[in-house]
């Protein structure tokens, strides 16, 4: 078996950034994706807006829980800390994490089926606690890792692969987190790197909970039904002795539209996406505007993209708590255990 790995030289007129980095210097591994995913799309973003941030790699925690989006740290910030948890619980890893180290900049990634079906419940608290994080899903409608099932997020009258239509609603992550409060939300498109960089960049910077919700392609499970040389009608007409996979690479997916404007965006498999870009002088500080907003244009059959909702002075968690400047996993024992006199008075104050 072999494996694929990237040179460690590189040319030496590569532009820096203020810290003397290379865009080189913010990758990660090969990516072990299908050809053409969009998820390949949003870790090159994510690395593109932590280049011009001139951000430590080292001051970077990426967090993610299970399936093919949170596989994707492995392919961006190789120098920074990372954590690959359990299936749905990146939110409470990563607000202990955040709790016990604040001068992190925490970025954690996940999916559809991790954050809106098993883990749907630790995104509501990590929203509405204002976990100071970015929070990115890759959402690609499908359980890309078990084959192309449903996931929560699947639009209601959408067909599946082996063209199945979906009866159940879709979960809207982005009307959820503003309803949840989010104090920054956004949604945007894998391929719309002009879109998607600037709100990794002001997600980034935001204090509180950032939300994106992306919309990312899966180019592996979209052959029509009915093709007898679709994967499916192959498998299902052959007595295999053995269970072998093969994926086509197809080209990713780009688009560049100006605001205020719709783009219909052909995917792999002949469908039709339409995304509408809000307009320049769209105010993202009316939380109420921004939920009827989504509500007109998903009754429209648009995704809206772009920075939907900010908070202008958002807190996060540390400040709901009232925690010390110090990050808790610095505090020395003198300052944990201040003695029973300090108890003693802590208590007197409460009867």
């Amino acid at each position: 078996m072999s494996y694929l790995a990237k040179p460690t030289l590189h040319h030496p007129k590569l532009p820096v950034n203020k810290l003397g980095y290379t865009r080189r210097d913010y990758e990660g591994a090969v990516s072990t994706l299908c050809a053409g995913c969009g998820h390949d799309s949003i870790s090159a973003a994510i690395i593109q807006a932590c280049f011009e941030l001139d951000l430590p790699p080292h001051r970077i925690a990426k967090v993610s829980g299970i399936g093919c989006s949170s596989k994707t740290p492995t392919y961006f910030l190789g120098n920074s800390h990372g954590f690959n948890s359990v299936h749905g619980r990146m939110p409470s890893v990563l607000t202990g994490a955040n709790l016990a180290n604040r001068d992190l900049i925490y970025l954690g990634v996940s999916g559809d089926g991790d954050s809106a079906s098993i883990g749907l419940g630790q995104f509501a608290h990590c929203m509405r606690r204002g976990v100071n994080m970015v929070y990115i899903v890759e959402n690609n409608g499908v359980y890309g890792l078990t084959k192309g099932q449903f996931s929560a997020t699947s639009d209601k009258g959408s067909k599946s692969k082996r063209g199945v239509v979906n009866t159940d609603s879709a979960i809207d992550l982005v009307s959820m987190a503003l309803q949840l409060g989010a104090t920054f939300v956004a949604r945007s498109f894998s391929g719309d790197k002009a879109q998607l960089v600037p709100l990794i960049k002001a997600a980034i910077l935001h204090r509180g909970a950032a939300f994106i919700d992306c919309i990312s392609p899966c180019v592996a499970f979209n052959n029509h039904a009915g093709s007898t040389k679709s994967f499916d009608f192959v498998r299902e007409h052959n007595e295999a002795v053995n269970f072998l996979d093969v994926i086509v690479g197809r080209d990713s997916i780009a688009v560049d539209y100006a605001p205020g404007t719709v783009v219909e965006v052909r995917q792999h498999d002949g469908s039709i996406l339409r995304l509408r870009k809000v307009v320049a002088e769209y105010d993202p500080h009316n939380r109420v505007v921004a939920l009827n907003y989504l509500q007109e244009r998903q009754a429209a059959g648009e995704f809206a993209t772009g920075l939907l909702y900010v908070e202008p002075e958002p807190e996060d968690l540390h400040a709901h708590l009232n925690t010390v400047e110090t990050p808790l996993n610095r505090l020395t024992e003198a300052e944990l255990c201040p003695g029973s006199a300090a108890l003693e008075r802590f208590n007197a104050a409460h009867r």
